[in-house]
């Protein structure tokens, strides 16, 4: 392993990644998404009590009839080839990065389900395994509301820590400066994700998804799916809310830039 100076984030090396201890799958995460904009234009924060899907590529959930409208994955709805799998998907662009798990790895996906024909997920997180466990890398999947997609290959650290170059038009409130601090967190009593958009070296921005795992039984689905209805849709509709509310107090639009698509995306 690597050594850095105290503050900073450091890569592991190939296969030197941490051992993770991980949840029953597949897992319902059950939690809250947050996001925070200290400013100085508009302060702006809000939190939403959400779940989501851990799954392994491998062992897709295959819920009865009556849930199947509720909990349905598609490769079409992440990046790759559609006709393909999505676990065929990752391992193509893992190997276009020079990157093969082997026999035996694993690949984690925290999404949301596809629920009556609507899915969008703002992020997708999938932790890439080898056989023996150790995490290679995690594939960070943004969406956006244009319908565009963009993937970051990252190397967290043994903390989940890491950073990379904001590459990708997201908000229309933010251009495609900055960088991004991440941390990623799978243990069987948390999974979580905080992405933060840092300019001269402070924070512009903040999101979060953080919850709880428990087993995808079918009554534990049943539940969400009543008491957190059209999960999906609702993203769609606070997205677009709260981007009404920032509008509304004036904070300045950035035009959004062409976007080219990288190759296995």
């Amino acid at each position: 392993m690597t050594h850095a100076a105290p503050g900073t984030v450091t890569a592991p090396a190939p296969g030197d990644g941490p051992s993770l201890a991980l949840p029953e799958l597949p897992s319902l995460v059950v939690g809250e998404v947050r996001h925070h904009r200290p400013g100085p234009a508009v302060r702006h924060g809000f939190g939403h009590r959400v779940y989501q899907w851990l799954v392994d590529l491998d062992a897709l959930p295959s819920p009865p009839w009556y849930l199947r409208p509720f909990a349905t994955f598609r490769a079409s709805d992440h990046l790759g080839d559609p006709a393909r799998s999505l676990r065929e998907n990752v391992d193509h662009y893992l190997a276009l990065h020079g990157i093969r798990l082997g026999e035996g790895g694993r690949v984690l996906m925290l999404a949301n389900a596809r629920v009556l024909g609507h899915v969008f997920d703002p992020l997708t997180v999938f932790w890439c395994l080898r056989e023996d466990g150790r995490l290679e890398c995690v594939v960070a999947e943004v969406h956006n509301t244009y319908a565009e997609r963009h993937v970051y290959l990252l190397h967290p650290d043994a903390q989940g820590r890491t950073r990379v170059d904001k590459q990708f038009y997201v908000s229309p409130f933010n251009d495609v400066s900055g960088r991004y601090e991440m941390r990623f967190t799978l243990t069987p009593q948390r999974v979580a994700a905080v992405i933060t958009l840092l300019r001269d070296g402070a924070p512009a921005f903040t999101a979060s998804f953080a919850g709880v795992p428990q087993p995808a039984t079918r009554a534990a689905t049943l539940r969400q799916v009543l008491t957190n209805p059209l999960m999906p849709q609702r993203v769609s509709a606070l997205i677009r809310a709260h981007g009404i509310w920032l509008w509304v107090r004036r904070l300045p639009v950035v035009r959004r830039p062409h976007h080219a698509p990288q190759e296995g995306v």
